[in-house]
Parts: C-alpha cells; sequence; structure tokens
C-alpha cells in the first residue's frame, strides 16, 4: 500500500507536470534575481523545484526508451538512415564531409574576425581549424576517389600524411595558449550557456574516445585518423572550456594558480596530441615497411 503511494507520488498527472515546471521555473529565477535565497518562502520554492525535477525525470526513465525505440525503427526503416546506422564506411564518409563544413565556415569566420577587431587571436584559429580542414579535406579525397578499405597501402600513407600534418595542431595550440597567459585572451560564455557548452564539451569528448577505441578495431587506417582527429579537436575545446571556467568561476583563484592550470592542461593536450601523431606516423610507416618488403619479395 505504501509502495503504491510513493509510485503516485513519483508519477503525478502529466497536467500537473506541465503546471508545476513553469512555475518553479519562474520561482527560481525570482528568487536568485531578487536575492531571496534566505527568504522563508525561497525554501519552500527549492523543495517544489526539486520535487518536479524528481518527478519529470521518472516521466523521462518511463518515457524515453518507448520513444526511442520508435524512432530507431523508423530511422531502420529509411534506407538511407538504415545505411548510416549500420554501415561504419558510409557514415565515415558523411562525418567527413559534416566536419569538413564546419571547419571551413570556422576558418573564413576567423580570418573575417581577425581582420575586423585587428588581433592574431582569431587568425590562430584560423590557422587550426585550416589544419583540422586539411587534414579531414585529404581523406575525404581518398575516399571518394579510392574508397575506404579498397586499398590498405594508400590508406596507409594518407593517414601517415595525415599524422605529419597534425603535428602543427600544436603550433595553433602554443600560439593560443600563450596569448590567454599573457594577453588575457580566451573564451567568455555568459549565463546558463556555459553549462551548455560544458555539457557538449564532455559529450564530443566520450564519443571520440569511445569511437577512437571501437574504429581502431576496424583495421582501417583514414577511419582510424579521422577519429583521431576529432579526439584532438575534443581535447582543444577541453583547454577552450577550462579557460571560460577559469573567467566565469575563478575570480577568487590567484592569477599565478590560473596560469598554471592552463599551462599544465596546454602541455597535457599538446603531449596527447604529439603523442597521437607521432604514434600514428611510426604505426604506418612500419607497415608501409612490411608492404614495401613483402612486394620486393614477391618479385
Amino acid at each position: 500500500m505504501e509502495w503504491k503511494k510513493l509510485i503516485r507520488i513519483l508519477y503525478p498527472p502529466l497536467w500537473l507536470i506541465i503546471i508545476l515546471v513553469p512555475i518553479c521555473t519562474v520561482a527560481l529565477i525570482y528568487t536568485f534575481i531578487g536575492k531571496y535565497e534566505t527568504h522563508p518562502v525561497a525554501y519552500f520554492t527549492y523543495v517544489l523545484s526539486f520535487y518536479t525535477l524528481t518527478v519529470v525525470v521518472m516521466r523521462c526513465i518511463k518515457t524515453f526508451p518507448d520513444i526511442y525505440r520508435k524512432i530507431k525503427g523508423g530511422v531502420y526503416k529509411n534506407p538511407t538512415g538504415n545505411r548510416l546506422m549500420t554501415d561504419m564506411k558510409f557514415r565515415t564518409h558523411i562525418s567527413l564531409y559534416t566536419s569538413l563544413t564546419v571547419n571551413i565556415i570556422y576558418v573564413i569566420f576567423n580570418i573575417v574576425s581577425g581582420f575586423l577587431f585587428h588581433t592574431a587571436w582569431f587568425f590562430i584559429f584560423a590557422f587550426y581549424y585550416m589544419v583540422l580542414a586539411v587534414m579531414r579535406f585529404i581523406l575525404l579525397r581518398f575516399s571518394k576517389r579510392m574508397g575506404i578499405g579498397k586499398n590498405h597501402f594508400m590508406e596507409l600513407r594518407r593517414s601517415r600524411l595525415c599524422g605529419y600534418i597534425l603535428l602543427s595542431v600544436n603550433l595553433a595550440l602554443s600560439g593560443a595558449v600563450l596569448m590567454i597567459l599573457y594577453q588575457n585572451k580566451g573564451f567568455f560564455y555568459n549565463g546558463i550557456f556555459i553549462y551548455v557548452m560544458a555539457a557538449f564539451t564532455f559529450y564530443i569528448t566520450t564519443v571520440a574516445i569511445i569511437n577512437l577505441i571501437k574504429y581502431k578495431k576496424l583495421g582501417s587506417p583514414v577511419m582510424s585518423m579521422t577519429k583521431i582527429i576529432s579526439f584532438a579537436a575534443a581535447l582543444v575545446s577541453m583547454l577552450s572550456l577550462e579557460t571560460a571556467m577559469l573567467s566565469e568561476f575563478g575570480k577568487d583563484m590567484s592569477e599565478e594558480n590560473k596560469r598554471l592550470m592552463i599551462m599544465l592542461t596546454g602541455a597535457g593536450v599538446s603531449v596527447c596530441i604529439i603523442t597521437m601523431a607521432i604514434y600514428s606516423i611510426i604505426k604506418n610507416s612500419s607497415e608501409i615497411k612490411k608492404i614495401m618488403e613483402n612486394k620486393n619479395y614477391e618479385e
């Protein structure tokens, strides 16, 4: 009997949830803007908001799996969607198209911003996105002309070339870190936007790590390199997020500690990118050498 009462409390009617969400949202905004955090009524607002959040989460846990299954079923029924979900080579191709387009847009945006605001900050990031765009263009051009998984030797060569280019990302990274340390440059996100960017950055980093492991098992150098590039971009995004978080929440922290954190994170990101690039170069060179030796032996 008590369990039934608890279930009723955790799963109220949908109309009640629809009423509670805007009421609690407005109440919290009014409480924080008006600086009534310690007012007796504010504690009632906190309790009601916590309850509303709980019931929303419980409703989502109950509803989302059914919605997810319906959406997934609809995607698999569509020929293009089915191919996108099941064909990893096709998915890599689409991913390269999308990321290359985004990189080109960022290059143009940063170059224009650099001329408008007369600062090297934007030119540094224009160079960074240009490097990413060049690597993705090389891989996309190869996948269109020769196809992924059809010529392992040529895939190794393209992957090794991108490994060499990836090393140049550290030039942009070093320039950005120096400007953050000595010219007070960085990223600034206002209000709730910083939480959105934090969630997005952690999401793309997590996905990049998972894909890095997943695609490595497929044995395609081109597919692996696309995920290495994505992981390198995610690491730079983590550094950008750190500067924004320090600007927003590190006001009580000394400048020396801020600089130390940025230097350590920048060094860590740089070491990771250099390690991935060198590992890719050495591994691909070793496999290329073996193929060449076997070819000479057969001849």
